[in-house]
Parts: C-alpha cells; sequence; structure tokens
C-alpha cells in the first residue's frame, strides 16, 4: 500500500506528466479516486501543488468530465437541465471500449478508426486506459455549433450515446470476424464463450461522466498512456509502466465541423431505427411479378446514382427492395450496381455493415414522402405524394400494368 503510494507521488512529480494531465483537465470537472473512493464533487485541477495534494492524501488517480464546462465548481447534482446547459461549453465524443481482452480492444479500436476516418474525421487521440480498454477521442471543436436548430452543446448525453450507437452498429459484423480469427488462432476464449459473446463494448456516457484523465495512473499500476494510431496494433502494456511511459498529446488539433458529417449521419441512422422499432407489424409478402417493377420517379432519380446523401439514399432503397419481397442476394445485387454508378461510391466497409445488418432485420417501409427526400435533392413528383410512399406506387402501378 505505501509502496504503490510513492510510486504515485515519485510519477506524479513528473514535470511533464503535470503539465499533461493539467491541461487536458482544464474546463473539466476532475475527480480524485482511490480504488473504488472517489474524492468529493464538484473539483478540478488547477495547479501542480492540486495534483500532488491529493496524491498525499491517498488518491492515485484522476478522472475527468468529457463536458467542458464554464466554472466546474458551480456543478452540482440540484442543478436541472437548463441549468447545466447554461454552464455548458460543450464535449469531447469520448469512445470508452471496454473488454475482457486487451486484444479485443485493440481490434474494436483499429475499426472504430477505420469508420472515423470513412467519416473525414482524421484528428483523434488515442489512449491506453491503464487496464484491457481504450479510449479514442473527438475533439469538441469538430462538431458543429447546432443541427436542425438544436445547440450541440445541449445535447449531452444523447447525441454522444447515438453516435456511440451507431459506431457500434457499424463495426460489429467485422468485430465479431476478427475476433472470431483471433479466438480460433490463439485459443483466447478459454472458458468457451461465444465470440460475440466476448466483444468489447462502447460504454454509453450518461451526464457528468467521467472517464480516465490521460497519464493518470490506473488503480493496477499502470499509466492511462497515449498511443500513436501507428503503434496500436503492437502496442503492449509494458509501454505504460510508470517510469517507461513517454508523453504525448492525446488532444489533436481539429478542424471545425470535422465530425459534422458523423453526426448528422448517426442523428438520420437514430431516427429510422426509432421508425423502425414502432413498426411492429412485419409487411405482408407483396404480391407483383418481381420482373415487371414500375419505379417511382424518385426511386429512378436515386438509382441513377449520386454525389451527396448516399447513405439515406442507401437506407431508402435497402427497405424499398427488402418490402417488395425481393430475395436478399437480388437486394445486394442492385445496391452494388446502384453504388457504382455514385460518385463517389460508398466505401465497401460502410456497404458491407449496413447490407449485413438490414439482411437480418424485419421488412420495414421506407421513408415516406417527405423532407428526407428533399434533403438528398430528390423532389417527389405530386403523383408519388398520392401513395405515401414508394412501395405504395409500385404496387399500385405494376398490378395496374
Amino acid at each position: 500500500m505505501e509502496e504503490r503510494l510513492n510510486i504515485a507521488l515519485t510519477y506524479y512529480s513528473r514535470k511533464d506528466v503535470q503539465e499533461s494531465i493539467l491541461n487536458f483537465c482544464k474546463n473539466r470537472e476532475t475527480i480524485p479516486r482511490h480504488k473504488d473512493i472517489f474524492g468529493k464533487r464538484p473539483d478540478t485541477l488547477e495547479y501542480p501543488q492540486d495534483l500532488l495534494n491529493q496524491i498525499k492524501k491517498g488518491f492515485t488517480s484522476f478522472h475527468c468530465s468529457q463536458e467542458l464546462w464554464i466554472n466546474p465548481l458551480e456543478l452540482s447534482t440540484d442543478l436541472n437541465e437548463k441549468q447545466l446547459n447554461s454552464l455548458r461549453k460543450g464535449w469531447d465524443l469520448i469512445l470508452d471500449i471496454d473488454s475482457k481482452y486487451l486484444d479485443y480492444s485493440k481490434i474494436a479500436a483499429e475499426l472504430i478508426i477505420q469508420a472515423l476516418k470513412f467519416h473525414n474525421i482524421k484528428n483523434l487521440g488515442i489512449k491506453f486506459s491503464g487496464g484491457k480498454g481504450m479510449h479514442i477521442i473527438v475533439p469538441w471543436k469538430a462538431f458543429p455549433s447546432e443541427i436542425a436548430g438544436k445547440k450541440t452543446k445541449d445535447m449531452f448525453p444523447d447525441w454522444p450515446r447515438v453516435i456511440t450507437s451507431y459506431l457500434t452498429e457499424i463495426i460489429k459484423p467485422k468485430l465479431i470476424e476478427k475476433i472470431t480469427e483471433l479466438t480460433i488462432k490463439q485459443d483466447y476464449v478459454k472458458d468457451f464463450e461465444a465470440s460475440k459473446k466476448v466483444i468489447p463494448d462502447l460504454v454509453l456516457v450518461s451526464s457528468r461522466h467521467l472517464f480516465r484523465a490521460p497519464y493518470s495512473l490506473h488503480e493496477k499500476g499502470l499509466v492511462s498512456a497515449v498511443i500513436d494510431k501507428e503503434e496500436l496494433k503492437n502496442f503492449q502494456p509494458k509501454l505504460a509502466e510508470p517510469f517507461r511511459v513517454k508523453i504525448k498529446n492525446f488532444y489533436p488539433q481539429a478542424k471545425n465541423e470535422e465530425a459534422r458529417e458523423l453526426l448528422i449521419s448517426a442523428l438520420d441512422w437514430f431516427k429510422s431505427k426509432k421508425k423502425e422499432e414502432r413498426k411492429t407489424k412485419e409487411y405482408e409478402e407483396i404480391k407483383i411479378d418481381k420482373s415487371r417493377i414500375i419505379y417511382p420517379p424518385s426511386i429512378l432519380k436515386i438509382l441513377e446514382g449520386l454525389s451527396d446523401g448516399r447513405k439515406r439514399a442507401l437506407f431508402i432503397l435497402i427497405n424499398y427492395f427488402k418490402s417488395l419481397g425481393l430475395d436478399f442476394s437480388e437486394v445486394e445485387k442492385k445496391i452494388r450496381e446502384w453504388n457504382l454508378k455514385n460518385n463517389p461510391p460508398l466505401k465497401e466497409n460502410y456497404l458491407f455493415s449496413q447490407l449485413s445488418w438490414h439482411k437480418n432485420q424485419k421488412k420495414v417501409l421506407p421513408p415516406n414522402y417527405d423532407k428526407y427526400y428533399q434533403d438528398i435533392g430528390i423532389t417527389p413528383t405530386e403523383e408519388e405524394e398520392k401513395y405515401k410512399n414508394p412501395v405504395n406506387y409500385t404496387v399500385k402501378k405494376s398490378r395496374r400494368r
């Protein structure tokens, strides 16, 4: 016990460690911890002596908020949502990967980084949790200040949770595949759990959620060390030993609105998911001649290929073809033919993940003719709008032929 505290005091006495922690924790609620006991809330770290005083009291690690506050010391459990919003400056997206095995966390982190890159996010930070997990950060600056009249800073924790769920859904098929390969190759799952039961989880955030600060010690003795993207695959815990670790920047210089596409895609996905959940009724097999389908003008326009709105168009097309009763192999064939016409085509990993997910879902109608289509540059005709939905249009027209 005393030895661990001496190690902590020696480690936190390093000027580079102090500077790294204090710089990151600015404008954040920052709480000390020893084992399962946290210090009082709210609290902050402003000076090196603040940090060392907590260590002398017996605390060994520091946990901070992903929310950025005007004054963290004004926080209270008595504050309502409006009062919290008035104090909040913004929030960073923290993707907290929790796993039974470190190698699984590394695989999940690699896939998440690929998914973020696909959404045009290049500036992110990665760090080892100090245990068996990984943390990925997308800075607040990368997000738009407002979407659809809602201030992004006020949408915590809802929007970070939506993004986290969206990324989980995207990477899940590939994650299970890669973990299964590793399990077979190295016999990782010694208690014979199925790979899908031990896949890493992305921890969903809540109000005033805390995570381990970069370069804080973990209770098990290792450091929550920052990792370069190129180092992730070969990272080993020994590189996070307190007196071996090298200090690197966890908080990158993001570009303004770099994460706009990610946020909009996640919100669109969530909206569609909620619609699906409300539609519990399975659609009966539509009896039309599949070789003589009459497409609505809006669907024909989409099938010509798009440069904007391709992801939302993909959602429309998959549900449109599924609702018509096409075999899923035929649905996939049509989707891939359509994607070749897009400029540029959707990336294969995104296409694969979407097709894999929709393959095992119940049939649901594509969105009705509304602003959803106009947002991707498609304006339904007056005749189409009479039928409300592209599937209704096709069924009525095809049966009359």
